[in-house]
């Protein structure tokens, strides 16, 4: 299936483009907010909303309904929801292999924020070539290349200070049949002042203001969160969206060696922010969420469950269903 969201939404074009997001004014995709909301509320027990319901939270993130309408029949169509009915009321709640994706990927995301790896000093190298009447094929190998972390040091040769894991190759492999070649090494120094460190694959000095951009907003936004003062629909709007935005980072500035990146790197002082709001608004989010669930869910209020960074780093796995045996997991 088809990941939450699409590389796109980060590096637009064939995935070698300068960077757009995350920043704020730009706004987030309505199928990445609805994911988020129902991520935020009913990953473990996959509850089922109603789809009146779905539109009304979205609408509070100023979603309108006709475009809360269609990204819910797009994530429906993509794989990531599955719809039920009863009588007139149509419900949709997150595909098993969706609730895998995003259990895993939350892991992901608070992982690589949160922890410091040690590097090598050596760079793992992918080399590709493919004709030009196979676009799809080459925009797909290079989407694929981002989730893996690497970056375009020139136009067919990728870089990662990671190695290749068993499972990325697998993944390369099925895209390339064979029109790829993987080194790692270390980067030889030349005496030419006009060479290219490897580290310039990535705009650094962007990832830096997505940083500041993003301590700046919600450093302002957490005196209130600590007060109790945002509740309502401000806390799932506010919750929603420093998910939406936190979640990219990841993808721009996946784990770079820190001996490499400017003094002071803001990658764990947004973590630590990102984790005071986000868990501090989980108990009046979840308020609201139910709130708004019952006013249209007959009575019957299915499962809705805040989760914190915790619950996210211990591992938040969806509930097995009567007679189900297993699952297949997905890395998002």
């Amino acid at each position: 299936m088809a990941s939450p969201f699409d590389i796109d939404e980060i590096y637009p074009g064939d995935g070698d483009q300068p960077l757009r997001l995350p920043r704020r004014q730009v706004g987030n995709s309505p199928q990445g907010v609805a994911v988020t909301l129902l991520a935020d509320y009913t990953l473990r027990t996959r509850a089922a909303l109603p789809s009146a319901a779905i539109v009304a939270l979205l609408a509070e993130t100023g979603v309108t309904t006709a475009g809360a309408r269609t990204a819910i029949s797009r994530l429906a169509r993509r794989g990531v929801l599955e719809g039920s009915r009863l009588g007139r009321r149509s419900s949709y709640r997150l595909s098993r292999a969706a609730a895998a994706n995003l259990s895993a990927g939350g892991h992901w995301i608070l992982a690589s924020t949160g922890s410091t790896v040690p590097w090598d000093g050596c760079w793992t190298i992918v080399a590709f070539s493919l004709p030009q009447d196979r676009s799809a094929q080459r925009r797909a190998l290079r989407a694929q290349l981002r989730w893996l972390g690497y970056a375009p040091l020139y136009d067919g040769l990728w870089i990662s200070p990671d190695e290749l894991t068993p499972a990325a190759r697998a993944q390369l492999d099925q895209l390339t049949l064979g029109a790829v070649t993987v080194f790692r090494g270390r980067q030889t120094a030349i005496g030419s002042a006009i060479h290219r460190a490897p580290i310039e694959a990535w705009d650094i000095a962007e990832i830096g203001r997505s940083y500041q951009a993003f301590l700046r907003h919600w450093t302002a936004v957490l005196p209130r969160v600590i007060a109790g003062e945002i509740d309502g629909a401000a806390a799932v709007r506010a919750r929603t969206e420093i998910m939406d935005t936190f979640r990219r980072f990841p993808v721009l500035d996946p784990q770079l060696p820190l001996e490499l990146l400017p003094e002071k790197w803001l990658r764990r002082p947004a973590r630590e922010l990102f984790e005071a709001v986000y868990d501090g608004l989980a108990a009046p989010a979840e308020r609201h969420v139910r709130a708004v669930v019952a006013r249209f869910a007959d009575g019957e209020l299915p499962g809705i469950e805040a989760h914190t960074t915790a619950d996210i780093l211990a591992g938040v796995r969806p509930r097995r269903e009567p007679g189900e045996i297993g699952s297949r997991w997905i890395r998002w």
